[in-house]
């Protein structure tokens, strides 16, 4: 079966024998000669006999072979070193993009448009200092032109891939007000920021990019988690508290992500019952499996494991999971061996074994753009390299 890419050249092929065939019959008018098979035609005929025979790198070579490079065949020739590139194979692409920037003929349009083609073969090879000299050059060339953008964005993608944060930062600002979906991720940079100064122990530089971060986008969860580390670094426990319970507001997914952070705050403060008062405000909103089992957790140690089964079994009856139900199933077996019963149930041990085997290599966070899945959480989504969309899995199999 023909792939996407066979189909590309298919495409390529049919504009090359156009531009072919108009470039002949324009010669005939001329020479008024008898009509011939230039080699030019043989040359298109072989690249689709490569075509029909399932050869399509000796197809595209033959096309580009067969077609010079004027006006009428540029096109032609951007599309195929698109599609070397799309096939993995940019050092093609990159050939075929130089080629035609040697040609003086080509418009000003045409000459930054594949200028913009060559710097995406060079970040596809990794040759990231080449893409990012390319295409400040193209940016500076062309304030107004349809490119600016498409340049801009992908000089941004560049340097995120470098981590040079402030470098992408910088790049974007023009960028906010026309396209404010890019703020989103301004918001990361600025937390990336943060987490750097943190690590050199400049904290007031730090809760500078954090506050920049929600003015940026006021729904970052991550800048108030850490605006909350650094409260608790100095101690300051209530204010963590303060930040962390914006985080319902901003995000209700992400309560499970805030939750070692509150704990720790309220623990360390010395307040096991204003964590318990928080734990039921909060599951009231969202009755998220981990919600549950740090509250189940609290009641254990507090009153004994019967009120701890008692509890979280009304709880889970409203928001059943998987992983509430092994945790359950814990503190049935704590409970047989507390009453005496030196026998373990083997219907208990039966069913900790199934839900330890269905939770095994279970993923904990989803990518709900691409669908990308891991068990710790990451801010950038390394399949779609979008920020801020993977959050913890909700559901049966989840929270």
């Amino acid at each position: 079966m023909l792939d996407i890419a066979l189909l590309g050249v298919i495409f390529a092929a049919i504009a090359i024998g156009y531009g072919l065939g108009f470039r002949q019959a324009a010669r005939r008018s001329r020479d008024r000669a008898t009509p011939t098979h230039s080699g030019l035609s043989r040359d298109y005929f072989v690249g689709l006999n490569y075509l029909l025979n399932e050869q399509p790198d000796e197809a595209i070579n033959t096309f580009i072979n067969a077609l010079d490079v004027n006006s009428d065949t540029v096109e032609t020739h951007i599309t195929l070193g698109t599609l070397f590139r799309s096939r993995g194979e940019a050092d093609k692409a990159v050939s075929i993009h130089q080629n035609l920037l040697a040609r003086p003929a080509l418009s000003d349009a045409t000459n930054a448009k594949v200028q913009l083609e060559l710097a995406r073969d060079f970040v596809t090879l990794g040759v990231h200092d080449r893409a990012q000299r390319l295409l400040r050059t193209l940016l500076e060339q062309n304030h107004d032109s349809e490119l600016h953008y498409p340049a801009k964005r992908l000089l941004i993608d560049l340097l995120e891939r470098e981590k040079d944060w402030q470098g992408a930062f910088d790049t974007a600002i023009p960028l906010f007000k026309q396209f404010p979906n890019i703020r989103r991720a301004a918001a990361h940079w600025q937390c990336e920021l943060a987490e750097t100064a943190t690590d050199n122990a400049s904290r007031a530089v730090a809760k500078r990019h954090l506050k920049k971060a929600l003015q940026l986008d006021p729904h970052c969860v991550r800048a108030n988690l850490i605006l909350a580390e650094l409260e608790m670094d100095n101690a300051h426990y209530t204010r963590a508290i303060e930040r962390l319970a914006r985080v319902p507001d901003q995000d209700n997914a992400h309560l499970p992500t805030m939750l070692p952070a509150l704990k720790r705050a309220y623990l360390r403060n010395d307040d096991e019952d204003g964590l318990e008062a928080h734990l039921q405000r909060l599951i009231k909103v969202a009755p998220y499996t981990s919600l549950i089992i740090e509250l189940g957790e609290l009641i254990h140690h507090r009153d004994g494991v019967d009120t701890a089964i008692e509890m979280t079994g009304e709880l889970l009856s409203q928001a059943p999971s998987l992983r509430g139900l092994n945790y359950l199933v814990d503190l049935y077996m704590e409970s047989h061996r507390l009453q005496g019963r030196n026998t373990p149930d083997t219907r208990l041990l039966l069913l900790k074994y199934h839900t330890d085997a269905l939770l095994q290599g279970r993923p904990r966070h989803r990518c709900l753009r691409c669908g990308f899945t891991s068990d710790a959480l990451q801010w950038q989504c390394p399949t779609c390299r979008y920020w801020g969309t993977i959050k913890p899995i909700i559901g049966v199999e989840g929270e």
